[in-house]
Parts: C-alpha cells; structure tokens; sequence
C-alpha cells in the first residue's frame, strides 16, 4: 500500500536508507520506496462509464464535467496571450543509449534524432517519431481484444476540449495546498503550486472544483522551466486543496521509467499531461509533433499492468492479458484513408497518429484530449474541429508498436532522484 502523507515524516529515514539500497539494486536509478494507490485509485472509477462504477478517475467522462466542446462550456482560463503550444517530450521506455534493461520486443527506445516540442524543450519519447517502426508482435491480438471488448469508451472516437493550460512567471504567486485523501506518497510531490489571478482548472470556470471532476490544474512555469501538474484541485477562498501534484523539468530528457517505477502522476498512468495535449495553435500550423493521450473505460485495460514509458497501473483496471496496458502507445495505419475524415484540421490530427501515435494514459470514456480554444486566436470551430472529427477512426484502424516488456503493477512506487 502507498502511505499516507502523515506516515511520511514518520518514515523518512527509512526511506532513506532504503532507498539508497535499492539505488544500487534497481537499474540504478531508483530512489524512496512507498506504496498503492495513484491519484485514480482505490475505486476512484469513472462513474459516467457504464463499465466503471465509483468517484470518477483521472480521465474525462463521457457526460461528466470532462465532457467539454469547444469555445465553450466549463472552460478555464490562463494568460490570454500566452497559450499553450501542446506536446513536450520525455523519454521513454529505453534510455539514452538504447532500450530499457529488461525491455521486450521493441521497447519505447531511445529518443533518437527527436526534437523538444511544446513546453518541453528536451527530447523525449512522445516526440520520437514511430512511422516507420514495425507492428509490435502483440499487436493484432490486443486490438481484436479491444474491438471485441466494444472498443473506445461509448463506442466512438470522441474528443474533449475541458483542459487548460495555464503559464505562470517570477511574478505569479505560489500557494500551499492541503493534500487530501488524493495525495499519495511518495508519488506525489508536495510543493507550493503556482497559481496564476486568471485561469481555472478542468471544466469549471474558477478554481473551485463545483463538480465532482477531475478538476487538473496544468501550470507551465515559464522562468523556472518547470510544469506543474494536479489532480483534483479545489481552491475555494483562501483554501487550496490538492491531489497528487507532479513536478515536470522541461529541460529534462526523462529515462525510460520516467519519475519513478510504479508511480503515478496527474494521470493514472504516469506521464505529464501537458505534453500530449494537441492545441489549437498546432493545428493551425498544420503539424503536430508529439504522441497524443488517449483514454479507456477501465475494464479495457490491462488488470494492474503496465509498459513502458507508463510507469503505473490501477487497481480498477479489470481488462484480460490481451486486453491494452497502461503506457501503450497505438498508431493509426498509414493506409488509413485521410480524404474520409471531415476537415483539413482532422487530418492534421490523424497526420500525427500516424506518425507520433497515442500513449494510454488515463481511465475513462473520452478517448482523446485536446486543449481548449478558449485563449487562442485559432478556434476549433473555423478548423473544422469538434468532438466528434474523429469518429470514423475505429479500434481496428489502430497497431500497436514500440512497446516493451508488461510489468505487473505491485502497488509500490520507487522514486527516481530528482534531475
């Protein structure tokens, strides 16, 4: 089990000592040992997924607050002239000099020739073009899974638009938050948090988490080059109440196990949300450059297993051993037929499926994430963009590549020191 925050300071030195052991042992790499759930966990499911039941994971539901179109809903805000410009980088399941130790089949590899895009300015594995790597050898086999299973959440490739991210500079005051019953350590990295006067978190219009959701609160600090990412934020007058933060270098190439083995982050899966966001600065410019984020109803992933770059799994997942891990990364063919999709701007997305692909990274109904329009001057509307622009890519349209050895989730998370 992971401890509670008030066990930590009780525990310290104990995780110190082991995790100068395990130093040594793991790779190398690894730091402080801790235990359970993420900031998805402990039957946190999707309540709006007919296959999940509970308080809602870190992923957006089909018809909860997650649910956001474009320009418009429960939108939050962010400094109106410095949007967002979508993927980051982090390396993935292999380190620099090559795949991961252990790794099986094709690994997620080292970044290669990749360039830092977006918010990250290193290479990293959700940069690293995948076009002309081969199907992974599982990969038929997971996909009729999940076609049989009833494919993307609600049977449909849909798309929302409820995230905002937000910038901060030296100016913009950082708060201390209370971690709640959604803070894990010693996954969770309990830090004072930019707060930016305009903005909001996920699907609400303040920082007041009013519905229930995931409620993310997604800062890019740009003088400190760092990302701040929350689950389940709730700032309510001069209260600030928090979930499981994660702290993102920008200038920083992560190792194949990204923060650590076994550990969340913002997402269930383990991977910075920001960098898989597509914007729609992005797709104005006709490119997208970086792997997608993609989600899942809970029963079809994997039961407590993960791949490489993911780094954690949860206890709801209930999918069968053909069933997509968490951390998978899928690619859309490259016969997929474009001309079939609705707007130059659709096929600027499907454009980076095919060359980029998309990593499972969270629980829930909405199969993708897109950034909201609501600061930029490009508008998802005049691009032809909406919720449904991708409908008529099916699961079997999808191949499975770059993908490593399953690592059985054990509910434990070993810190890596920080950069």
């Amino acid at each position: 089990m992971r401890y509670p925050l008030f066990l930590t300071v009780q525990l310290a030195s104990t995780f110190a000592l082991l995790g100068a052991v395990l130093t040594g042992c793991v790779n190398g790499t690894i730091g402080s040992q801790g235990g359970g759930q993420s900031s998805s966990d402990g039957g946190n499911n999707d309540t709006t997924n007919p296959d999940d039941t509970g308080t809602g994971d870190t992923g957006p539901g089909d018809t909860g607050p997650g649910d956001t179109a474009p320009s418009g809903g429960n939108q939050g805000g962010g400094d109106p002239g410095t949007t967002a410009q979508g993927g980051s980088a982090g390396q993935g399941a292999g380190d620099p000099a090559g795949g991961a130790p252990g790794g099986g089949n094709e690994g997620a590899g080292s970044p290669g020739d990749n360039q830092g895009q977006g918010v990250f300015e290193a290479p990293n594995v959700w940069t690293k073009n995948i076009a002309g790597l081969p199907k992974n050898a599982e990969s038929d086999a997971i996909i009729a899974w999940l076609d049989q299973a009833g494919g993307w959440g609600g049977g449909t490739m849909k798309i929302d638009f409820g995230l905002e991210v937000l910038h901060a500079d030296s100016s913009t005051p950082k708060k201390q938050f209370y971690p709640t019953e959604d803070f894990y350590s010693p996954d969770c990295d309990e830090v004072p948090f930019p707060v930016p006067a305009e903005g909001s978190i996920e699907a609400e219009d303040g920082f007041e988490c009013t519905q229930g959701g995931d409620c993310h609160l997604l800062v890019v600090h740009e003088d400190e080059k760092k990302l701040y990412e929350m689950w389940r934020a709730d700032i309510s007058g001069d209260t600030f109440n928090g979930g499981c933060v994660a702290v993102w270098d920008l200038t920083k190439t992560y190792p194949f196990n990204l923060r650590g083995e076994g550990c969340t982050s913002a997402d269930a899966g383990g991977f910075p949300i920001t960098a898989m966001l597509f914007t729609p600065d992005e797709v104005a410019a006709g490119e997208i450059k970086h792997a997608l984020r993609f989600i899942l109803p809970n029963a079809r992933i994997r039961d407590n297993v993960y791949v490489h770059p993911g780094t954690h799994s949860r206890f709801p997942t209930s999918g069968g051993p053909d069933a997509p891990p968490y951390g998978v990364r899928f690619r859309l063919r490259s016969d997929f037929p474009m001309d079939s999709l609705p707007s130059d701007g659709a096929r600027v997305i499907a454009k980076a499926l095919q060359e980029y692909g998309m990593f499972l990274a969270d629980g829930g109904t909405i199969a993708l994430t897109g950034e909201s329009d609501r600061f930029s001057p490009n508008k998802w509307e005049d691009m032809g963009v909406d919720s449904y622009s991708l409908s008529g890519i099916e699961v079997t349209d999808m191949e499975v590549v770059d993908m490593g050895d399953p690592i059985s989730w054990s509910g434990d998370c070993f810190r890596n020191p920080p950069p």
